[in-house]
């Protein structure tokens, strides 16, 4: 048999880039790169002062930066620097190269009528296209020396005529990318929403199936419970007045358990997963839990400090369930242990305390329910603390804190290693 190589373990991944930081940055290049080639061109063959040359190159190649945030200044600071750096130029010079747009401020001005079309729409992005070509007209008719020969003024027209077509090419390529973007972004959108809605349908439909089970297989069979232990007094007439007690003890258990069971088949029916809770059991309703259990036959100690009634309901019911859970728990596993049930309000948090004594006999049953997670569970939903562990004597201890205040949960609690006190 051959014998397996151990795999490597994967490296993480370092995060991808977004495509907008990327864009952000290759903007940011391309303007760097377009200043330092324009200052150098305009400086060298058109005679323009390098100071002013820096100046008007650096409003010039930073507007398209600039008109993400603030458009209208950018607008603004471009068709300026536009309009002053072809007048700034020796004309000797200028007759020898491009004029008024260099090359360098030709790709300038393409790349910020694309952006702004892009980023802000068609309205604004005509504007620096309709302006600067506009503007680049007038430099002819104040510098007319410039274009004084056919052939200065034909080279003008074309360069006046290649910059005005490129950006209105630009423009309407970035209305139509532009376009393309948002549709793709509202697909993107429609889909995310298509299959939220979906994941809800298979919840509400798995919620259902779940709720038509317990009410087939759990309800009939505590129905059927409830019904025996009702008529057993007149089934079974021989019987005496303690086992007739139990038996009428049992049926009313089976019916709050059946009117539990209701409650939680109308909350997973309940599409919203927001059904009404009271009446549910609160903490007025443990002493009554506790004679249920010391009919049982168990030895339970209560012990009840504070004032309980202003807590809120979710506190109520949570601390009625802990107690439940942790007594049932003593009962299953700490067959002829004494309980202790503690609880004790403040102005901050209810504290409840469920402590047994060492087992007299082995468990019944072994462990494998899911009770005190389920405590944990609620009670870092009310952003408490939860801690379930042996004591020092053999026995078992349930403690929990729920605060009356929300808060948000940041207590540690024990970690649960096992279900059998």
């Amino acid at each position: 048999m051959a014998r397996r190589l151990p795999r490597t373990p994967r490296t993480p991944r370092t995060p991808r880039i977004s495509r907008r930081t990327a864009a952000l940055a290759a903007l940011a290049l391309a303007s760097l790169a377009l200043f330092a080639v324009l200052v150098s061109l305009q400086t060298v063959l058109y005679g323009t002062a390098l100071p002013l040359t820096f100046i008007l190159g650096a409003a010039l190649c930073s507007a398209p930066l600039l008109s993400l945030r603030y458009p209208r200044w950018a607008i603004a600071m471009f068709c300026s620097a536009a309009f002053a750096l072809p007048l700034l130029v020796v004309p000797d010079q200028a007759t020898e190269a491009p004029w008024p747009w260099s090359v360098p401020a030709l790709v300038t001005f393409v790349l910020f009528v694309g952006v702004v079309t892009f980023v802000h729409g068609a309205r604004l992005g005509v504007v620096p296209l309709g302006v600067g070509a506009l503007l680049s007209l007038t430099a002819p008719l104040l510098r007319p020396e410039i274009v004084a020969t056919p052939a200065t003024a034909g080279s003008t027209t074309a360069d006046l005529i290649v910059t005005t077509s490129v950006a209105a090419a630009v423009f309407l390529v970035a209305i139509l990318v532009a376009g393309r973007v948002r549709v793709s972004a509202e697909l993107t959108k429609e889909r995310e929403h298509s299959a939220l809605e979906e994941s809800r349908r298979a919840l509400v439909e798995e919620r259902t199936r779940i709720a038509r089970e317990l009410h087939d297989v759990i309800a009939h069979s505590m129905s059927v419970i409830q019904v025996q232990a009702s008529t057993a007094r007149y089934r079974l007439p021989e019987i005496g007045d303690a086992a007739t007690s139990e038996f009428e003890s049992i049926a009313a258990t089976a019916r709050g358990s059946l009117t539990e069971m209701r409650r939680m088949l109308g909350v997973l029916r309940t599409e919203d997963q927001a059904a009404e809770l009271a009446p549910q059991q609160s903490i007025d309703d443990i002493p009554a839990l506790v004679d249920t259990i010391r009919r049982a036959g168990v030895t339970v100690g209560l012990e009840m400090t504070g004032a309980f009634t202003d807590a809120p309901q979710a506190v109520q019911i949570a601390a009625f369930r802990i107690a439940q859970e942790a007594l049932s728990n003593a009962v299953r596993h700490a067959s002829g242990a004494a309980v202790t049930v503690r609880l004790q309000a403040d102005l901050h948090a209810i504290g409840i305390r469920v402590r047994n004594g060492r087992a007299t006999t082995p468990p019944a049953h072994p462990s494998g329910g899911y009770g005190l997670r389920g405590m944990r569970e609620r009670v870092e939903l009310l952003g408490g603390s939860f801690a379930a562990g042996p004591t020092a004597e053999g026995g078992w201890e349930v403690i929990a804190s729920l605060p009356l205040h929300e808060r948000p949960s940041s207590e540690t609690t024990a970690p649960i290693t096992q279900e059998n006190p």
